[in-house]
């Protein structure tokens, strides 16, 4: 192919990133050695959720490229999620001071620079930091990212997803570590010898692995990312009052000694937010960009199950109207299935110091479109803030390679002062919800046959213990709609109904409501008083009968609790608390 001129070259990429909607725009184009700021770069908005990979060494500046991606975003009303790994970006909440450095800078490309705050939300997993605390119950995490974190084999993960299920069934609320070690320390006693034997493909022993690693997290100080009150990620979608996107930064202080927790509670939440989210087809605009710093750390060791699981939320949560970056080294430290439907690239420099790195290096190359840079030579060349860029048109194609020297962020390319972090997180909203943490009657004390006070706002009662049984009997006005409940689970299951008596126990209202799913496309309807037999009859007969019996519920008042019905990564259905 003969070799184009430097304006061929320079058509090229401007006829490529001209666009007709909004985009992000990320910075001004480098032809044969020189900066051409009438060639600006760009990433169309309503491309965003077809996902994306910022990659490079470090040093090469991938943070302050998610730090200016996340600013645009937010200017054109769409929150953010980011992983604070450093705590650099919590300068997003203070206006950067300019510079003559910066000024020459940011006129080289074109940009018209002023430094201004953004609105932002400041999180911590279980309260490991200045943010709001962010906790999930064990039951809603599931056994599939559960067994991520405790590191358990393909066996021991199907063990422990049979615990899920005899837990589901039996209306056992797992909440918290303690309650999942009860229901398995239930499971090898003397006692629950016989259900341990109906679940089959449970073994003594296996279950005796899982309990030590259960212990094990509780030694590490691990129990306090399990509990209530749940955050709910709705809370991510959210906007300021001015219109802006909510930028929430994750705060993870303790990522090195904690790694494999924070990648698995970055997926759930994902998770989380692809069973709730109804479909949106193709937007103008994505509803939420989700950035995942270090992703590699989910994919290391990781089970087939889990991969699985990864690979068909990023397929499927673009219908959701998320779109997700992954933020690693190189791509190779991606699956290629995952890979492969990354449609954004922003590749800072990548070194070549080692023969692994020189295979690196030709792999990362081999995923670009066929471009008049040599990449190779361009990749261990360019400078600190300059990447090589493809990303997908408002067509669908993909955009001419274009190496890429990136726009200055407008906010502090640093962290925030500690009191202003401290000032915004005391005057957010969200600490009221989720500040302190409660400790409702669940699993560990159904199984003790008690019901410890809670700690918050439930009320105290005496919750059903699911192992119990007896004739139908009197409970006020709910009488008649317990007995034929009981009816249709015996003409169901072929033996009595195992649901407790009604008369002499009252359910303790909780925290975190849920209720059966109407469908995907719809919100979940609030559930104020899912415990007891009801809440239990409704998790055995839901996935028996479907959408029949919950409507036939609804229509009488009842409330039919948690169901057996669970994600892709094994997370439970829940509630939206709207």
């Amino acid at each position: 192919m003969a070799n184009k001129t430097t304006a061929e070259k320079l058509a090229t990429i401007q006829k490529g990133y001209t666009l007709e909607g909004a985009a992000i725009e990320l910075g001004a184009a480098i032809v044969d050695g020189e900066l051409h700021k009438e060639a600006q770069v760009r990433l169309p908005l309503a491309m965003m959720n077809r996902h994306g990979l910022v990659a490079g060494a470090t040093g090469t500046g991938k943070t302050v490229t998610l730090h200016m991606m996340a600013e645009q975003l937010s200017n054109a009303g769409v929150p953010v999620f980011l992983a604070d790994i450093k705590g650099d970006l919590s300068g997003l909440a203070t206006a950067a001071a300019g510079s003559d450095k910066l000024k020459a800078r940011t006129e080289s490309i074109g940009q018209a620079w002023q430094g201004r705050t953004y609105p932002v939300e400041f999180l911590a997993l279980g309260g490991d930091g200045n943010g709001i605390p962010v906790r999930a119950t064990v039951s809603s995490f599931g056994p599939i990212l559960l067994s991520r974190i405790m590191e358990l084999n393909d066996t021991q993960e199907s063990s422990l997803q049979l615990v899920f299920y005899f837990a589901d069934k039996n209306g056992l609320e797992l909440i918290d570590l303690k309650d999942l070690r009860a229901v398995i320390q239930f499971l090898t006693s003397d006692e629950g010898k016989d259900q341990l034997e109906e679940l089959g493909g449970l073994s003594k022993a296996t279950a005796g692995v899982i309990l030590r690693e259960l212990v094990n997290l509780e030694a590490q100080g691990l129990e306090k990312f399990f509990g209530e009150p749940e955050f709910d990620t709705a809370e991510l979608l959210r906007t300021a009052p001015d219109g802006r996107g909510v930028v929430t930064c994750l705060e993870l202080p303790t990522l090195q000694t904690k790694p494999m927790l924070f990648s698995t509670f970055l997926m759930w939440l994902l998770a989380d937010l692809f069973e709730d989210l109804p479909e949106a087809g193709d937007l103008d605009k994505p509803k939420l960009v989700f950035f995942l710093d270090e992703a590699h750390l989910l994919f290391n060791g990781a089970s087939k199950a889990f991969l699985a699981a990864i690979t068909t939320t990023v397929r499927l949560i673009r219908s959701k109207g998320v779109g997700i970056f992954f933020v690693t080294q190189t791509p190779k430290d991606l699956p290629a299935d995952v890979l492969g439907q990354l449609a954004n690239r922003v590749q800072h420099a990548l070194r070549a110091f080692t023969p692994e790195d020189a295979k690196a290096l030709k792999a990362t190359v081999s995923t670009f479109p066929v471009s008049d840079y040599d990449l190779e030579e361009t990749l261990t060349s360019a400078g600190i803030g300059e990447a090589v860029v493809t990303v997908m048109n408002e067509k669908g194609a993909p955009t001419p390679v274009a190496l890429t020297r990136l726009r200055a962020p407008e906010s502090l390319m640093g962290p925030s002062a500690e009191d202003l972090v401290r000032s915004t997180v005391a005057g957010s909203a969200l600490l009221g919800k989720y500040g302190t943490a409660v400790d409702n009657p669940s699993a560990y004390e159904k199984l003790k046959g008690k019901a410890a006070a809670s700690t918050g706002p439930a009320a105290p009662g005496q919750p059903p213990v699911p192992e119990a049984s007896g004739p139908d009997a009197g409970a006020g006005g709910g009488l008649d709609v317990d007995a034929e409940a009981r009816r249709i689970e015996e003409e169901i299951l072929g033996r009595p109904s195992s649901r407790p008596a009604p008369s002499t126990r009252t359910s303790a209202p909780r925290t975190r409501d849920e209720a059966p799913e109407v469908s995907r496309q719809q919100s979940r309807s609030q559930n104020a008083g899912g415990d007891g037999m009801m809440g239990d009859l409704g998790g055995v007969l839901g996935g028996a009968l479907g959408g029949g019996l919950k409507s036939m519920a609804r229509s009488i008042g009842t409330q039919l609790g948690r169901e057996l019905l669970r994600g892709v990564f094994g997370t439970s259905s829940r509630r939206r608390r709207r």
